[in-house]
């Protein structure tokens, strides 16, 4: 047998002990132990664990890193969509290519090659960044398979012009379509006119949906009905739903069964919920944040994802899912190693699967690999273990030599 590159002695989460895995023309073309070929190149990985990559389920690419241009005095969501609002009226289309380009050259590096990126499409934006992204999209083919849901941030009723740009973008290169009820002043006529366009489009939906700490305010039965009316099961999502943290666990269970029932996915965002949450208590102040391992036993497809970076909605963020993974961990307490490992799917194969990707390494599949410096997921998550090296289609996408330390007692140097 003949192979472009052998990956030596890597360890996999559903094989024992380390394997080998042969590249050919794109593709994984075996994984087992010992494997004698003929390869043009080969590395040992010395045990380290190898896997499809991470997939991060949603992110804001064209907002990203705009910290400079904006004040955050309370901390707060409205804040946050306000003074983002200012800003992006200034973008430009090289402004929000370099922008967002740092942020996914840094994703590529922690392991990261499938994305999902919203793009707010409105009159102050116009389709600046939405053309930007796309370059986005193009330039870094190689390394990261990014898909672009055309957003409605602000609203939609009030603007009929936005729902007349989404409809473009989606002509023009959009894969999905997202929209924000919480920020309409009819909710449920933006729910329906979202539905609308994807219906049109034949795209999948991703809201923002019931962004605070009251249950009582919520549009999640207008996202269920309209699912169900549109037939739409299996291609919905909905991000943060942070007033589910705020349930008794009972009447959670309820409500994640009625969105498991209707097909539809959650996405959970740590460090953005964390950060905006629980702004009105000065004790016991809450964290926010759902409990997306807990609504995957009720039957919820769930994923934990990276939202923003360096912006007022999260004034923090280095585009790493390594990172996401173990701050939800800790935030929900979570040690046990079956937990752990479901964490780490969270981040991973089921955020592909969420956005519509079996993401497995296989053979005959795509030589997509991403190798950890750790022993398997649990010891990835505990330890945020950097990834060291990456292919995508079998080509080389990126290498992090591993740190080294010269110690004065056993250096030769």
């Amino acid at each position: 047998m003949r192979a472009d590159f052998l990956l030596r002695n890597v360890q996999t989460a559903n094989q024992p002990g380390v394997i080998d895995i042969a590249i050919r023309d794109g593709l994984i073309v075996d994984m087992r132990h010992d494997i004698r070929c003929d390869a043009v190149e080969e590395e040992d990985f010395g045990g380290r664990f190898a896997f499809a990559g991470f997939a991060d389920s949603h992110v804001h690419l064209d907002k990203a890193c705009i910290l400079k241009r904006c004040t955050i005095c309370e901390g707060t969501l409205e804040e946050a969509v306000r003074e983002t609002a200012k800003a992006k009226a200034g973008f430009t289309q090289e402004d929000v290519f370099e922008r967002a380009s740092s942020v996914v050259r840094q994703a590529i590096m922690h392991g990261t090659n499938r994305m999902r990126t919203f793009v707010e499409i409105d009159p102050r934006a116009g389709m600046r960044s939405f053309e930007a992204i796309k370059r986005v999209r193009e330039h870094y083919a190689y390394a990261i398979d990014t898909q672009i849901c055309a957003f409605a941030q602000e609203g939609l009723t009030q603007e009929p012009e936005t729902e007349a740009m989404l409809d473009e973008a989606l002509r023009t290169g959009a894969d999905l379509v997202g929209g924000c009820p919480y920020t309409d002043p009819r909710p449920e006529e933006h729910v329906r006119r979202i539905f609308d366009l994807a219906r049109k489009h034949d795209v999948d939906v991703d809201f923002h949906l019931d962004f605070s700490l009251n249950p009582a305010k919520t549009d999640l039965p207008a996202v269920i009905a309209a699912t169900k009316a549109n037939a739409y099961a299996g291609r919905v999502t909905i991000g943060h739903v942070t007033n589910l943290s705020a349930l008794a666990p009972e009447d959670r269970s309820v409500v994640a069964r009625q969105i498991g029932e209707a097909g539809i996915a959650l996405v959970v965002l740590p460090a953005t919920d964390l950060f905006l949450m629980g702004r009105g208590q000065t004790t016991n102040i809450p964290r926010g944040i759902t409990p997306a391992h807990l609504l995957s036993a009720d039957g919820v497809r769930t994923a934990v994802a990276t939202n923003n970076v360096l912006n007022p909605f999260t004034p923090f963020g280095d585009g790493s899912l390594g990172r996401m993974a173990n701050l939800y961990a800790n935030l929900m307490q979570l040690s046990r190693d079956d937990d752990v490992d479901q964490v780490f799917a969270m981040v991973s194969s089921r955020a592909a699967s969420i956005m519509g990707v079996d993401h497995q390494l296989r053979i005959g599949g795509p030589a997509d690999i991403v190798i950890l410096d750790a022993d398997d997921p649990r010891h990835a998550v505990r330890s945020v273990a950097p990834a060291i090296a990456g292919w995508k289609a079998g080509r080389r996408t990126f290498v992090r030599p591993k740190p080294i330390i010269f110690d004065p007692a056993s250096s030769r140097l």
